[in-house]
């Protein structure tokens, strides 16, 4: 089985889904013969063509809006944000086209289209490059929002956003592109679209976590074992919308006690609805309040990246004041 990073594993879900689909198209700024800004489509348009592997002009509304005309006349466009800060002039085309297709149509019509971004700090890219918007589609009912954290669910899970047939965010964490490395089936599987993943079983807290956060976790999951004799499970949600509401729900009444863990800013940050939904739920079950450990209300800071960005520093007081609540 071969051993692949992140960015190899996207590339080769591309491959595997373009090898069997015709109807599949990639296209962004420079993904073509340059292989796109972080090579995640390297060699593809070599193999496919420049009819199927393409470059756009650097007009992101623009190339959302094509890949929804392309999915409702029977195509399956993979659309690259080149990053994530650069979505928002398609804001449009994606809450008001893309996620109401099929209410608008009366189910007449879907919009399967997939939109690649790198998100999320990490490589010092400053605040125009650093950034994790998820919050703002899961906000919009008709979008489903993925996100991996380790090669092989980003292979599998990208399989199936490009066969789903409504539209799908699928946010890549680029500090993990080349930092992290697993095997991976060659070939075809898929991971299941709103299924997280138990990383690792523990009885005293669940952290919770997607993307990048996730290794920073399973680090404080460690410091906690070996410093404090802390058995940590940690949560892996791979999907945002739909989340796994069952999996987090079970975790929460197994351990008593939830620290919620993202980079994106706290206030409104998925982190509060993960929390809003566990109390609701799950209240006789708490040790203790559902605490978050995120990034802060401010733009994303160059000079400041690693103090605003979560680290186990910062999620270890967290779970302290639980376990002593």
């Amino acid at each position: 089985m071969p051993t692949l990073n992140l960015l190899q594993a996207v590339n080769d879900a591309l491959r595997v889904v373009m090898e069997q689909d015709d109807r599949v198209v990639v296209f962004g700024e420079d993904v073509g013969r340059f292989g796109g800004v972080f090579r995640a489509t390297q060699g593809l348009q070599e193999r496919f063509g420049a009819d199927r592997v393409f470059d756009t002009p650097l007009a992101e509304d623009g190339i959302v809006g094509v890949a929804v005309g392309m999915a409702l006349n029977g195509l399956r466009p993979v659309a690259e944000i080149q990053f994530a800060d650069f979505v928002y002039p398609a804001f449009d085309q994606l809450v008001n086209e893309a996620a109401k297709m099929r209410y608008r149509s009366g189910g007449q019509f879907s919009c399967p289209i997939v939109v690649r971004m790198p998100y999320g700090g990490g490589i010092r890219g400053g605040h125009y490059h650093s950034q994790s918007p998820e919050a703002y589609f899961i906000h919009t009912p008709g979008l489903k929002v993925v996100i991996p954290s380790n090669p092989y669910d980003a292979k599998g899970l990208l399989i199936s956003a490009i066969r789903d047939n409504d539209p799908v965010i699928f946010m890549e964490p680029k500090r993990l592109y080349r930092a992290v490395r697993g095997d991976v089936p060659e070939g075809d599987y898929s991971v299941e679209l709103g299924k997280a993943a138990t990383v690792r079983s523990g009885s005293d807290v669940t952290l919770i976590a997607y993307g990048s956060m996730v290794h920073t976790v399973l680090e404080a999951a460690d410091r906690m074992a070996q410093d404090e004799g802390l058995s940590c499970e940690v949560l892996d949600l791979r999907t945002l919308l739909p989340f796994d509401i069952e999996a987090v729900l079970t975790s929460a009444r197994k351990t008593g006690r939830v620290v919620i863990v993202h980079e994106a800013p706290r206030t409104c940050g998925f982190g509060a609805e993960l929390a809003a939904t566990i109390s609701e739920k799950a209240l006789l079950h708490l040790q203790g309040p559902v605490l978050r450990v995120t990034g802060f209300d401010t733009p994303f800071p160059y000079t400041l990246e690693n103090e605003y960005l979560p680290n186990y520093r910062r999620i270890l007081p967290a779970v302290r004041k639980l376990m002593e609540y």
